[in-house]
């Protein structure tokens, strides 16, 4: 399993100081989650997003360290992954995955990682970086963007998951795009990681401050009173433009 962070501030910064009391607790939880990091950031708006992503650990990782001290950006997704078994640590099932200006993180797993193929745009799938389901979640989101709306497309990949996959844990994810940063969460209490980590281990929560909004993995210091739970299968969009946020339950199929 992974943990995943995400922050949009009204105008570049140094991600360390976006992040603030987030950067050292989120880097903490690489030395369980310590199969790889990534970050997508964007470092203003038109720019487009850069991309940096490690196999090793982000605990101690010299690198991860320059990442958030010398990082401006008024956006970013940040991904530290615990790789489910079977399947390589190696940098093309690091997450973020990207295309174009779009940047993908997800938290969880779904059996079997192919489940998704059929519905998969044969162009994309062409294009697979790795082997993980988490990839294939995201190319099936950008085969429904061809058609819909961020929001939508999320909740509809998510219930493709759920109507096609034997199993499935977690479905929590961030898409960063040139507009705004998403998030959509959804697990099934009954899989064998809910029942050993308890109902909080894939609990996304948000919080909006006055120059900053956050959404995180538990894992980090998330007090009741500064911040929110998504519901599950509901899709979190924040609004780069003005840090505006708001909840939607997403069109999916019957």
């Amino acid at each position: 399993m992974c943990r995943l962070l995400g922050v949009v501030t009204p105008a570049p910064i140094p991600l360390a100081a976006a992040l603030d009391d987030l950067a050292a607790p989120f880097t903490d939880l690489s030395r369980e989650h310590r199969d790889g990091w990534g970050i997508a950031a964007w470092p203003g708006q038109g720019a487009g997003p850069r991309i940096l992503k490690d196999t090793n650990s982000a605990a101690g990782d010299r690198r991860w360290d320059e990442a958030l001290t010398g990082t401006r950006t008024d956006a970013a997704l940040l991904h530290l992954r615990l790789a489910s078994p079977d399947l390589p640590v190696v940098p093309g099932n690091t997450h973020p995955f990207t295309a174009g200006t779009l940047s993908f993180a997800h938290n969880g797993y779904f059996s079997p990682y192919d489940a998704l193929d059929g519905l998969i745009d044969a162009d994309l799938l062409a294009g697979a970086a790795g082997s993980t389901d988490s990839e294939r979640f995201f190319l099936r989101v950008l085969t429904l963007l061809r058609d819909e709306d961020p929001v939508d497309a999320l909740a509809h990949a998510a219930a493709d998951i759920r109507a096609r996959a034997a199993s499935f844990a977690s479905l929590n994810c961030l898409l960063l795009t040139e507009q705004a940063l998403y998030a959509y969460s959804d697990e099934d209490p009954d899989s064998e990681v809910s029942r050993r980590r308890g109902p909080d281990f894939f609990r996304l929560r948000y919080r909006a401050d006055g120059d900053r909004v956050v959404v995180a993995s538990s894992g980090v210091p998330q007090p009741d009173a500064d911040w929110s739970v998504l519901p599950y299968r509901q899709v979190l969009e924040i609004s780069r433009a003005d840090l505006r946020v708001s909840v939607h339950a997403g069109r999916s199929p019957v």
